[in-house]
């Protein structure tokens, strides 16, 4: 049996967890003071902290100046691996909390606006009928935000739109969504049975802002540049509710997954796009070599339920 190595031995770093904490903090904001305000501390004592961390990895991890604050290059791969560890970490702590309180497995779930209006709430209710000790936590973010989230370990198993380009993540097809017109309720069009996308040319579009709908809009633009025009957007919001609420103020319409047809709202309609053939897939990724046992059983689960296409999952091609 192999000796355990001594801790004397190990190569441990110099600083602690709350110091590289209040890192990530100051690296998500930018900006010491809203750092410190989120960490229930002062600004002088959030400076010396990060001086003292710096101090400790031996490189400066940001370029300061009286206008802003930003990551140096050290300091973004420094982060890169802090999110990283910490995951690790948190994990860890999971895992040991499901073993003394009996659950069988814990899994970080992240989900965006179509999957949820879509299949997952049918496939996570099975899952737990099949698992019911296994604990699912679930985690909204954008596709792209996913994806870094995946490849950091903060979380196990994403459900986003298109495909993952990665040797290191398999995907599995789980859904597929018609493209659909949402109208004011009011608009001249809404009591036609189906609508043109090109009829839309002229229209002010709602549409999701970038930083929440990014891979949607990627797919989407392409296609309204193929039926002669780019959108007018005169408004763009964060979440599903917002797109909703603007168009059913009429302050444009807006093109949406067909999952709409289960969140419908006063003032709203949906109308199918009878000129538009594309669908938009859900994917759900993970990373291949993800060790949990209870990714196993939930990505099996998924294999024998899927309804599209292949059951089996599938390695994209390297980007």
């Amino acid at each position: 049996m192999d000796e355990p190595i001594p801790l004397g031995s190990l190569r441990l770093p110099k600083f602690d967890l709350r110091q590289a904490r209040a890192f990530l903090f100051v690296a998500d904001e930018l900006h010491f003071g809203r750092a410190a305000a989120r960490l229930f501390t002062s600004q002088p004592a959030l400076s010396r902290t990060i001086h003292a961390l710096e101090e400790a990895v031996g490189v400066s991890l940001f370029e300061r100046s009286t206008r802003r604050v930003r990551l140096t290059p050290a300091g973004e791969v420094f982060a890169a691996e802090c999110r990283l560890a910490l995951g690790h970490l948190e994990r860890a702590a999971a895992a040991a909390h499901d073993a003394a309180d009996g659950s069988i497995g814990r899994l970080r779930v992240g989900y965006m606006d179509f999957a949820i209006n879509g299949r997952l709430p049918q496939l996570l209710q099975g899952y737990r009928a099949k698992f019911p000790r296994d604990v699912l936590d679930l985690e909204y973010s954008p596709t792209a935000k996913q994806r870094t989230a995946l490849l950091e370990g903060r979380i196990d198993i994403g459900f986003v739109i298109g495909d993952f380009e990665s040797q290191k993540v398999l995907s599995l097809l789980v859904d597929q969504d018609d493209y659909v017109a949402l109208l004011p309720d009011t608009h001249p069009l809404a009591s036609r049975r189906t609508v043109r996308l090109a009829d839309l040319a002229d229209e002010p579009f709602v549409m999701g802002s970038e930083d929440a709908f990014s891979s949607f809009r990627r797919l989407l633009l392409p296609i309204c540049h193929a039926a002669g025009f780019f959108p007018s957007i005169v408004q763009q919001a964060s979440n599903s509710n917002g797109i909703f609420g603007m168009v059913a103020a009429g302050v444009g319409v807006s093109v949406y997954a067909g999952c709409a047809r289960n969140m419908r709202r006063a003032g709203v309609v949906i109308k199918p796009l009878a000129d538009v053939s594309e669908l938009i897939p859900t994917f759900a990724v993970w990373v291949a070599d993800h060790p949990a046992e209870v990714l196993q059983r939930f990505r099996d689960f998924l294999v024998a339920n899927a309804r599209l296409g292949p059951t089996a999952a599938r390695r994209p091609t390297e980007a």
